[in-house]
């Protein structure tokens, strides 16, 4: 004889309701997963338990996009079904849809600080491992990046300063040059007035050679 059909009622034993439910959960989250792997689809499962702890199945940890999928579905079907949503508000059914993202994000955050890690399963734990190193890594990644744009940023001061340095040097030894120059010009100037009204050197310069002329060249010629 077959088995008959068993019917689905409250478990009244606590123990054994305990125990069913963390099967089933199980058993829940394998399905979940292998429906969203073998037919593609977008998966997100949320299950509370009698004591208020959160289960939950996302494919490709990806609840907070299916949740915003499912809202903008739920408010397209509404408008379709009711004119006046807009002056109505927020309905009960997108109440609780945000009630429940609200959870979900404040649970995720507190699973992020390393608290109530102990309704996890391994892997819900290896991939909220996996989100912490890629967190890490953007933020290392952004850090490097900010600390070679500011020694960037330091070493064009740097050549700045240098820069401005030389140009001041420049500017400080033409100024020194100018009075020298000056003077030269002056001596040479004075050299010029000096050779054109006929005077002749008392001394002659150094390293030319001094001409003496023979006496007969010197005696003036007599008339005969």
């Amino acid at each position: 004889m077959g088995r008959g059909r068993v019917t689905l009622k409250r478990i009244e034993n606590k123990i054994n309701r305990q125990v069913t439910f963390s099967k089933r959960r199980s058993g829940l989250l394998k399905k979940s997963h292998e429906i969203s792997v073998l037919c593609d689809a977008e998966v997100g499962l949320i299950v509370f338990s009698t004591k208020g702890k959160l289960c939950e199945y996302a494919s490709n940890s990806s609840m907070e996009r299916i949740l915003e999928r499912y809202e903008r579905y739920s408010h397209a079907g509404t408008q379709h079904t009711s004119t006046n949503i807009e002056s109505q508000g927020i309905s009960t059914m997108g109440y609780a849809n945000l009630k429940a993202r609200i959870e979900l994000l404040q649970k995720r955050e507190r699973h992020l600080m390393g608290e109530e890690l102990d309704s996890l399963s391994l892997k819900e734990i290896h991939n909220l491992e996996q989100q912490i190193d890629t967190s890490l890594k953007h933020i290392r990644l952004r850090k490097n990046q900010l600390m070679l744009e500011s020694i960037s940023e330091l070493q064009n001061k740097v050549k700045k300063k240098e820069k401005e340095a030389t140009q001041h040097e420049l500017e400080r030894q033409t100024h020194e040059m100018m009075p020298s120059i000056h003077v030269d010009m002056l001596c040479n100037r004075d050299m010029c007035q000096a050779g054109g009204d006929g005077e002749v050197e008392e001394n002659p310069r150094e390293g030319q050679p001094s001409i003496v002329m023979p006496a007969w060249m010197v005696q003036h010629p007599t008339n005969k």
